[in-house]
């Protein structure tokens, strides 16, 4: 390989990675290890590496190097040199071109062979041998990019916490089946983007779309091997680039436009992002990266033998946020999605590994605390999958001010009570109120629980309620793979029916878990797709399956009067209509209006007031709530006040149950705004107070108080 026969000239060591200024490019990379580093630099069809550069300068640990007359559209990859020595933590191996970390674009595809891996595959010393062979022909190229892009008074819709209603989407799987998208844009960006996907979202009246990963991930060899991928792409392999699959026409431009054109229709974009671990996996994985660049510092290794990674993952490393220049890196690089790229928010996978130190988890740990007090993240939203498979994992609740949290009892709760669950009622009540147990604390508000009933990971809405086991054949692995904990009923027949008796009884339960997510206290989200009740055939770990499994199917939905998607419209209308469904502060039964009216009290179906007995009775199914939000000094729109106190009834059995309707002092009649049980459940009938109305069988009721002048 010929070597440079330019003069390369001293260059940064800040920015990091490949900065264009117009008249070249300067390259800066960190290795703490390191004994050299080659920037190689690749024809146009990035095939042939037409020439090394031996970077002149190491500043604090940073290699860098200025390039004239390099330009937007150069591909380049790293060659770095050090020990090869895994006892001691090291496997540096210059055969192997390197991912810059800093790299905003990749182009080609990774070609699996045994040449990515550092050591030789099959030897009977693993990963203590050496490979010498060259990958560089079957290896992504880094890009140089210019960043320029118009935002033309882009404004992010900054929704407040009590008004955000997340919907959780795969970026391919949305349109991929939409056949009001252009069939060359189905599963990017520009898809997305499309004036038929936002019309949509918008109809329903979600303020925020949560991206399953869409940073660049790999697609793990032992899936492509078995005619599968990693669809869902908690993979990362850089975590400055979009996924290249995901870029329409390859231009990182179409991301920034799909932002903007969101953020036109008021709808945030929230990327679940994956910074615990990297694609390199365990002691025996691939050398793409950070492991060929530092091992050592990148890394979270065991202290007894260097040669092995912590796994609190689950997926054989742990990335090392306790180095700083690895902190510096994960915080720049949500610095660049928010600022360069003008993201609303993150939801952090497996945070907890990101907030561990030498004791465990520690709410107060370095990134944590950073991500508090910068000036443009702490303004986004912030959202903790509060667990992780380490020691000590499960950390729910446990997260600061700033932070909202995924909330898997609230899911368990809510799907045990609905599958008529003996016991369930006290805990309900406390799901619904916020999870109170959990977050309020230290001035924590109920914005904090992120409430959900489905979600990627699992069955959809429509499986929760057509299966009892899971059905994960497709993925290869004898259907051991996916949870077998799903709190989930079938109603009679396991999977599809044509039975008018159980599509009946499963639609009403579908109804009934919406309508109780959207009419909790917390913040709501929604999985793409549950709105058109969108089944997986019972695959509950749909992580490799891209394909008509995953793909929202939208030739089958029906948005007219009547349907699914026209109901989900009705509980977002309320729940944007009346503020005391959203409430910002918790509602606790304690403040009380002028009429003595408590802000929230739960009654049992005969009227009275819910006892420890009514509590503890193992066989209750049906409950009543009253939200008042003209208690304790609440402000509300003085000619709306009274429409601010909401009844709600639940009942969860298999037989109607008569609710004696509270008789309240500011008189008046209850006005049923919502029944899953009605045939229209958007149709309003007016009940006069201190009668009985007759809730169906598994069945939710909403009611509004209309005050008689």
């Amino acid at each position: 390989m010929p070597r440079s026969r330019q003069q390369l000239l001293p260059g940064n060591p800040y920015p990091f990675g490949a900065t264009w200024d117009g008249r070249g490019v300067n390259f800066a990379l960190f290795s703490a290890h390191a004994e050299k580093v080659e920037l190689c630099l690749f024809e146009s069809n990035g095939t042939r590496e037409r020439e090394r550069i031996e970077l002149p300068e190491c500043t604090d640990q940073v290699w860098h190097g200025y390039v004239p007359g390099a330009h937007p559209g150069t591909l380049y990859g790293y060659r770095v040199y050090g020990p090869y020595d895994p006892k001691r933590g090291h496997r540096f191996n210059h055969h192997k071109l390197l991912i810059d970390p800093y790299a905003r674009l990749l182009t080609g595809k990774l070609r699996w062979s045994n040449s990515h891996f550092g050591y030789r595959v099959g030897s009977p010393r693993e990963d203590l041998s050496f490979d010498r062979r060259d990958n560089a022909r079957g290896m992504w190229k880094c890009a140089v990019v210019d960043s320029a892009f118009s935002w033309d008074g882009d404004r992010l819709p900054r929704h407040r916490w009590d008004e955000t209603v997340i919907y959780e989407a795969h970026l391919r799987g949305f349109t991929m089946r939409h056949p009001e998208v252009e069939k060359r844009f189905r599963g990017t960006d520009a898809g997305l983007a499309s004036p038929a996907a936002i019309a949509h979202l918008k109809s329903l009246g979600i303020t925020a779309v949560e991206l399953l990963p869409v940073q660049a991930f790999l697609n793990n060899r032992y899936l492509i091997e078995k005619g599968l991928c990693n669809y869902w792409g908690y993979n990362t392999s850089a975590f400055f680039a979009p996924e290249p699959r995901y870029l329409a026409r390859r231009k990182l431009f179409n991301f920034k436009t799909m932002v903007a054109r969101l953020h036109d229709a008021g709808i945030e974009v929230i990327l679940d992002v994956v910074y615990n671990h990297t694609a390199e996996g365990n002691h025996l994985g691939p050398t793409l990266s950070f492991r060929g660049i530092d091992n050592a510092s990148y890394y979270r290794l065991q202290p007894d033998d260097l040669r092995y990674y912590t796994d609190d993952t689950g997926t054989g490393n742990t990335f090392n946020l306790g180095h700083p220049r690895v902190l510096q890196m994960v915080m720049d690089s949500l610095r660049y999605w928010a600022g360069e790229m003008h993201v609303d928010g993150f939801r952090f996978d497996l945070a907890t590994a990101l907030g561990r130190g030498p004791e465990g988890f520690d709410p107060h740990c370095s990134f944590l605390d950073a991500l508090r007090q910068d000036p443009l993240l702490a303004t986004r939203k912030l959202i903790a999958e509060p667990w992780d498979l380490g020691p000590g994992g499960y950390q729910l609740g446990h997260y600061g001010h700033g932070w909202s949290e995924w909330n898997d009892r609230y899911r368990d709760t809510v799907r045990r009570f609905w599958r008529g669950d003996e016991g369930i009622l006290p805990e309900l009540a406390t799901r619904i109120m916020g999870s109170a147990d959990l977050f309020d604390h230290d001035g924590r508000r109920p914005r904090s629980s992120v409430n959900f009933v489905t979600a990627h990971d699992g069955f959809t809405l429509a499986d929760l309620v057509s299966y009892e086991h899971k059905h994960n054949e497709a993925n290869g692995e004898d259907n051991r793979d996916g949870s077998d904990h799903n709190l989930s009923t079938n109603h009679g027949v396991e999977g599809a029916s044509d039975d008018p008796a159980v599509l009946a009884v499963r639609r009403r339960q579908r109804r009934n878990l919406l309508a109780t997510l959207l009419f909790s206290q917390g913040t709501p989200m929604l999985l793409a797709g549950d709105e058109f009740a969108r089944s997986q055939g019972g695959n509950n770990n749909a992580y490799c399956q891209d394909n008509e499994i995953s793909w929202l199917d939208w030739e089958a939905v029906d948005a007219g009067p009547g349907s699914d998607v026209e109901f989900v419209r009705r509980l977002l209308h309320l729940r944007r209509r009346h503020a005391i469904l959203r409430w910002p502060h918790y509602l606790h039964g304690q403040a009380q209006c002028e009429k003595g009216i408590k802000d929230a009290g739960w009654f049992a179906p005969d009227g009275t007031e819910m006892d420890p007995e009514d509590w503890e009775n193992p066989d209750a199914r049906a409950v009543g709530l009253i939200l008042n939000g003209n208690a304790g000094g609440a402000q509300v729109d003085p000619a709306q006040a009274h429409e601010e106190i909401l009844l709600m009834l639940l009942n969860a059995g298999g037989e109607a149950v008569p609710f004696q309707l509270p008789g309240l002092a500011v008189g008046g009649a209850w006005v049923c705004i919502l029944d899953t049980a009605a045939q229209m459940p958007g149709e309003e009938r007016e009940h006069p107070l201190d009668q009985k109305f007759e809730l169906d069988q598994r069945a939710l009721a909403l009611f509004r108080l209309a005050v008689k002048e």
